[in-house]
This record gives structure tokens, sequence and C-alpha cells, in this order.
């Protein structure tokens, strides 16, 4: 028998059809929407005269266009308002579920998905948002998707789709002190640059991943994108079901049986080929942080900034790189003043980061020359923090909790990065205007946000640990 994937085992189960030298017609299960890249796939439903097929299987929540403050108030910018308004019109007119702001469970798309039970192993996941790639953790295959394909998938539940090359990323041993799931997909795109994944969809395999929280396996398999990645998958295993066990979307009594007996055979047979594969080693990887303007230009936190020789991509856009952050080749990153710091989005917004952030900041006090903006994940994040003590721990050190949504990690609503600030945010993209127009961006853990948050300029947060 030949020997497979676990990528391949759960697309070939989905292949309604394929096409000769073209697209595999791929059906998917579940289909995430939200109000950004929705309101112009209802329009073409409309204009065609065609309604959804299974709005049962498509679910919607409100998050890239809403404020993190005072979400009982009208939302006041003209075009967010409009786009939150026609996803209440849409999914009310399809009968698809909607979870809009004020609902109990509004939150961000790719965190209350998962914490619902909406997302299995085995499944295939579609939304119109790159960072679809979170929900692989849980061994699905889950990728983002434009809107013309949002539209496809409401009309037809398919999606035309090449199937991507299998890349394996294999990390064994065991990560050091201060070392959080984030630095070790920050670790990896360093390595391979953020092209380097490009035409592939990754597992991720090995030790390090296998002793992660679903939590850390979501913050990986969300940053697969940035590699360059169709996606990134995790072999769903104990962890895997312990989470989902009595969430409220998953299976129960003897469906859960059935659909247990299902995932245990979802792994990579031994001895399957992979078309590249890498190795690392737990004990290379340090706290890290980015210094450039793409996820790719990163560095261990006690480490100076490469030089350009010392680079993938390290060109022409490396020194345009380094002038708009203000930096230089061979500066030491340890030290560099900061201003906002951002722990919160689809990456880190999950109650464990909230855990780690709190962990460093307890007994002390926040920075005067920072602005620290905390947003949980979802209503459900938010509410375990309270329950949690762990507001308790924020508030004394000077620290206030904002409402669940996407905020900084996108310039789409209030919570812009000011032109010329730096922020070290826990979010997955530090493009040049990514968290408002001329900000700077230094992508880290919630460890490093919070050491940066209490001294007021990057710190290695091991000395805190």
């Amino acid at each position: 028998m030949s020997k497979t994937t676990l990528f391949d085992k759960v697309w070939d189960a989905h292949v309604v059809r394929k096409i000769e030298d073209g697209p595999d017609v791929f059906f998917i299960d579940r289909h995430f929407i939200h109000e950004v890249t929705s309101p112009v796939a209802f329009l073409g439903l409309e204009s065609r005269g065609i309604g959804v097929l299974f709005p049962e299987r498509t679910f919607a929540t409100a998050d890239h266009n809403t404020p993190t403050i005072n979400q009982h108030l009208p939302v006041q910018d003209p075009l967010s308002a409009n786009q939150l308004k026609a996803l209440e019109t849409n999914t009310a007119k399809y009968g698809i579920s909607h979870w809009g702001l004020g609902h109990a469970k509004n939150g961000i798309v790719h965190v209350v998905g998962p914490e619902n039970g909406i997302t299995l192993p085995g499944m295939t996941i579609v939304c119109g948002d790159s960072h679809t790639s979170t929900h692989g953790a849980f061994g699905a295959i889950a990728f983002g998707i434009g809107t013309s394909e949002v539209e496809m998938v409401l009309a037809s539940q398919c999606i035309m789709q090449p199937k991507p090359k299998k890349m394996r990323i294999t990390i064994n041993g065991k990560l050091g002190k201060g070392v959080l799931p984030k630095d070790a997909v920050l670790y990896i795109i360093s390595q391979i640059s953020a092209s380097g994944a490009t035409g592939y969809f990754v597992e991720y395999a090995g030790e390090v991943f296998e002793n992660m929280s679903m939590e850390g396996r979501m913050t990986v398999c969300n940053m697969s994108i940035e590699m360059g990645a169709r996606g990134g998958m995790i072999a769903p295993d104990e962890t895997t079901f312990a989470y989902l066990k009595g969430r409220e979307q998953a299976p129960k009594g003897e469906a859960w049986d059935k659909a247990l007996a299902y995932w245990k055979t979802l792994k990579t047979d031994e001895g399957a080929t992979f078309d590249l594969e890498y190795t690392y080693d737990a004990a290379d990887i340090e706290p890290q942080i980015t210094y450039g303007t793409n996820p790719g230009l990163g560095t261990g936190i006690s480490q100076h900034i490469p030089k350009a020789e010392q680079v993938l991509d390290g060109g022409a856009s490396y020194a345009k790189s380094l002038a708009y952050m203000g930096f230089a080749e061979d500066d030491s990153m340890i030290g560099k003043p900061i201003d906002y710091v951002f722990l919160g989005s689809c990456t880190n917004g999950r109650i464990e980061d909230f855990r780690a952030f709190a962990s460093i900041v307890k007994g002390r006090k926040k920075a005067d020359n920072v602005t620290a903006w905390l947003v949980p994940g979802s209503h459900i994040v938010e509410a375990q923090i309270q329950e949690e003590g762990i507001l308790d721990i924020l508030t004394e050190a000077g620290f206030s909790l904002r409402q669940p949504g996407c905020s900084a990690c996108l310039a789409m609503n209030d919570d812009k990065i000011p032109a010329g600030k730096y922020a070290v945010s826990t979010s997955n993209r530090n493009f040049e205007g990514r968290q408002g127009p001329g900000a700077r961006t230094l992508l880290a853990s919630p460890y490093v946000a919070a050491a940066a948050a209490v001294t007021g300029k990057v710190t290695d947060p091991r000395e805190f640990l």
C-alpha cells in the first residue's frame, strides 16, 4: 500500500472532481465569513439570482472593523458601520448563523471557530482571510480565499483549487526558558524567509509541536502564511481530542466515538515522502524579535541585526526595510526604545497568551512611555481573563483590557499605531503601514511584549522568568 501524508489523506477525501491538467473541484466542510470580504460575494449571488447551498456550513462573526472600546455604542466609521450592517442583513436573509458585535460568542473568526468546536480534525475550512491557516492546528486543511471564491463556496460549497506541494518542518528537543510557540514559528520564518514555503502546504512535526498546547499549535499554524505557505497543519492527537471534547459544536456521544476513531487515522504514514523537508533543533531557538518589514526579518533577541550578506533576501529591499524602521545593520536589538505594546490578534489573543503576559507584569508596573493595548480574541477569553484573576494582575500593573476584535493587528479600525512610533506586537505582520500609516512593528511573543511593556524598551524576557 502506498504511504501517504496527513495532507494527502484530508485533501484526497475532499476532491469532488479532478480536472485534467487543471485544479481540483474541492469540497469545503466549514466556511467562515466576516464583514470585510463577504459583502461583495453576497452581491455576486444577488446579481446572478442564486442562493446559499448549505447555510448551516457557513459561520459569520464581526471582527476586523470592530472597535475595541464602547462596543455598545454605534460604530463611528461609516464604511465599517456599512460592512457590519451588510453582514447582519446578508446572514439573516440566507439563514446563516451570525455572531455580531455584542453577541456573547463574538470575537476574532480564528479564535471563536476552535473554541466553539466548529473546527474539527480532517475538515476542509476556508475564509476570506489569509490567517485561516490557524485551523490547521487541528489536523484540518484550512486556508484563506479571495472574495470571488467566497461567493463560489456560498453558492456551491466547493472551490477550484490546484493541489499544493508538501513540506514537512520538524523540530525536536525541548524549547528553552522563555521560548514560546510564537518564537518557534518566527525562528522558522527567519531561517527559510517570508517566501520560503511558497507553493507548499506545511506539516509541522517533531517533539516541539507534539508537546505544544492547542493554543500554541494555533499560533504556529496561523503564521504558516507568513512563510508563503498555502497553509500548515499538525496531526491531531490526545491534546487535540481533550481540547475538543465537550465543546458546543463538537460531536457528542456515539457521534464522538465514531469521529474519534476516524481522527486517530489522521497522521502521516511512516515512510511517506514530502517534496521538501526542514529539520531544526529546539535548543537553537531563543526568544525572537523582528527588526524589518516582513516576518522573515527577525532574529534572536540577544543578537544584533544581521548584515545584508547574512540575510536570504538582503538586497536593496533590505536597506529600504532598515531605513523604514530607523535601524542599521549590526544594531543590538536589546535596549531599543518602544512606544506601543499590542497583545492580541488571531495569533496571540488566547487565554494562554494573557497568562504568559501576566506572569511577567505581575508585581511590576507599566512603563510610563508605553501605550498598551491588550485585546482578548473573544468574549470567552475575556471572561477567562476575569475568572482567573489575570485582570486584577493587569490592572494592578497599570494596564487596562479592551474588548474583543482584530484591533491593532491591521489598520482597519480605530486602533492604529501612529506614524514613526514603535510597537512590539504579538500579531502576525510587520509590513510597512500594516498597523497604521508609517507605524513600525516589531513582531514578538507575549513574553517579549510583556518585558517591553514594563521596561519601555526591547528587553530579554528571560531576565524576568
